[in-house]
């Protein structure tokens, strides 16, 4: 299995872009929810991030196959 670092490298810029969007819309969104964030337990954080790693994972396989 070959990784292909372009495909990696737009993934990356893809998520970076995602990830940008809601506090350049609308930033007292953002900040209520990293003050929501910030009062969440630990245990919740590492299900709802496990979570989107294994969703993404999935994403990745069906759209490689």
């Amino acid at each position: 299995m070959d990784i292909d670092w372009h495909d990696l490298g737009r993934a990356l810029a893809l998520y970076l872009v995602l990830e940008g969007l809601v506090p350049f819309v609308s930033p007292a969104v953002a900040q209520q929810l990293f003050r929501a964030m910030s009062r969440t337990e630990d245990r919740q954080l590492r299900v709802v991030g496990l979570t989107s790693m294994v969703a993404g994972c999935a994403l990745l396989f069906w759209f490689r196959r």
